[in-house]
């Protein structure tokens, strides 16, 4: 069998960004326009003393429409200025007011340090019925130096204006009582108008440290 060698630089394996290789039956046997699926890093936020961090489209980089069909938010050792207080995220659709209407179910799951306490179970304290209420994403962060929550949070389509835009979440917190918390959130913003902003903050005082991050997803 002869070996065939090919010359330094004679294959483009990175023909357009977002694409792929790919073998097929043609003659070179190569694909290069399979599309490769992927996450795009859009905006980093970071909280000092912050009363919200608010994501709007169009604003400082932010892209928040129809690029992409679902975006990522993750958030990382978000510290409250004030103890036991829920951090939340709000949508717009729109306004000026982060107070687009959802319907949400919520779920936790709880461990005390000293191990004489667990739980499991539906939260009632964290679900929303028609409401422009901000969502509770974790419950009762501690403000020990060092306590902080951490999760993502999911939103799909926002820039439908046909649909019901729907989001998923989950989060980590150290809670007061040294306790350590996981939430889970499943929603949707009963809303046709698209939403162009997100807003996180915590339902008392300031987010006195931590960063979120907003991706795209193709």
């Amino acid at each position: 069998m002869a070996l065939n060698k090919l010359k330094f630089n004679s294959l483009n394996v990175t023909p357009v960004a977002g694409k792929t290789i790919g073998f097929n039956s043609n003659a070179n046997g190569l694909e290069a326009t399979l599309a490769g699926a992927d996450i795009r890093f859009i905006k980093t936020l970071t909280a000092s003393s912050s009363a919200t961090l608010s994501f709007v489209n169009g604003s400082s980089d932010v892209v928040l429409d129809s690029t992409y069909k679902e975006y990522l938010f993750i958030y990382h050792s978000v510290h409250p200025a004030t103890d036991s207080a829920h951090f939340t995220v709000g949508f717009r659709d729109g306004s000026t007011d982060y107070d687009a209407t959802k319907t949400t179910s919520s779920f936790r799951t709880y461990h005390q340090e000293s191990g004489s306490a667990a739980s499991l179970g539906y939260h009632t304290g964290a679900d929303l019925a028609q409401s422009t209420d901000f969502q509770i994403l974790n419950f009762e962060v501690d403000n020990d130096a060092d306590s902080c929550c951490n999760g993502y949070l999911h939103l799909f389509n926002p820039s439908s204006t046909t649909f019901v835009k729907h989001f998923i979440a989950q989060g980590s917190t150290v809670q007061n009582d040294t306790i350590n918390r996981a939430d889970y959130v499943g929603g949707m913003l009963n809303v046709t108008a698209a939403i162009d902003a997100v807003q996180f903050k915590f339902s008392s005082g300031n987010i006195d440290a931590g960063t979120i991050r907003l991706y795209g997803i193709n």
